[in-house]
C-alpha cells in the first residue's frame, strides 16, 4: 500500500479488485448511514439462516460502517449486488471493488481495526448460496410430433407455462419451431400469441422469438411478429420472474 501511495503521490484512495486469486474475494460492504445499519441487517441473516460469521479482515468506513472480506471457491460465481440480502448491505463480487485501507474520503480514512485476522477468512456455506445467483428454472421439454400440426404442441407447452419458466418455455419452443416446423413464421407467430395469452409483454415476447430465429438462421432477416389485431387473454396474466 505505501509502495502505491508513493508511486502516485496525489492519490487519495485505491480500489481492491473482488473475485480475483488467490482468494476470490467476496466484499460484505455493511453501510450505516441514511437511517440504514447493515451491521445489524447481517447479524439478523445470520441468525435467520443459521450460520456463523467468521471473524476476518475488517476495514472501518468513514461513515462509520464496515468492509468485511471473505473468501470464496475459485468456480463460485458471486454478483454484485446493493441490498438485495437486506438493507444496507451490498455485495461486491466478479468484477467489483472495495475501497482499500488507507484510502482517504471528504469523511475521513478507511481503516483496518485491529485484532482481527491479515487474511480473508472462507465465506460461510449457506451464505454462499444466499448471494449467488438462483440457478434457472429447468425446462422440461414437450413430447415430439411430427407433420403440418407439430406447432400444437409447442403452443399448448408455452401457453400451459409454470410460474417464471415462460419466456425460458417460449426460446425452446421458438428454437424447436425455425429448426423443424413446415412454416417457420407462422409458428413463431402462433407462439407470439400463445405467449402473450400466457401473460407475457409482447415487445419481451417478440424479442425472444428473434434471438430464437437469429440463432436457428445466423444473418437471416427478421421480419417483423406481432398479432394483427388485440387478443383477449385466456387468462389472468402471470408474473415473470
Amino acid at each position: 500500500m505505501r509502495a502505491l501511495f508513493r508511486a502516485a503521490r496525489r492519490a487519495t484512495g485505491y480500489g481492491i479488485a473482488c473475485g480475483r486469486p488467490p482468494h476470490h474475494l467476496i466484499g460484505l460492504d455493511l453501510d450505516r448511514k441514511n437511517g440504514l445499519d447493515g451491521i445489524t441487517a447481517l447479524t439478523d441473516l445470520a441468525t435467520r439462516h443459521g450460520f456463523h460469521l467468521p471473524d476476518t479482515v475488517t476495514i472501518a468506513t468513514p461513515s462509520g460502517g464496515r468492509h468485511l472480506w471473505l473468501a470464496a471457491p475459485p468456480d463460485a460465481a458471486i454478483p454484485n449486488s446493493a441490498s438485495r440480502l437486506g438493507p444496507g448491505i451490498d455485495v461486491r463480487g466478479s468484477g467489483g471493488y472495495l475501497v482499500g485501507p488507507g484510502s482517504l474520503s471528504p469523511k475521513g480514512a478507511y481503516q483496518t481495526l485491529p485484532g482481527h485476522p491479515s487474511d480473508p477468512a472462507p465465506a460461510p456455506l449457506p451464505l454462499l448460496r444466499l448471494i449467488q445467483p438462483p440457478r434457472p428454472p429447468a425446462v422440461t421439454p414437450p413430447p415430439r410430433s411430427t407433420g403440418p400440426h407439430s406447432i400444437e404442441p409447442l403452443v399448448r407447452f408455452v401457453r400451459d407455462s409454470p410460474d417464471g419458466q415462460l419466456n425460458n418455455r417460449l426460446y425452446w419452443a421458438a428454437c424447436r419451431a425455425y429448426e423443424a416446423a413446415d412454416e417457420p413464421d407462422a409458428a413463431a407467430d402462433a407462439l407470439l400469441h400463445a405467449a402473450i395469452d400466457a401473460g407475457h409483454p409482447e415487445r419481451g415476447a417478440a424479442r425472444t422469438i428473434a434471438s430464437a430465429r437469429n440463432r436457428a438462421h445466423p444473418g437471416r432477416a427478421s421480419p417483423v411478429t406481432r398479432p394483427a389485431e388485440p387478443r383477449p387473454s385466456r387468462s389472468a396474466p402471470r408474473a415473470l420472474h
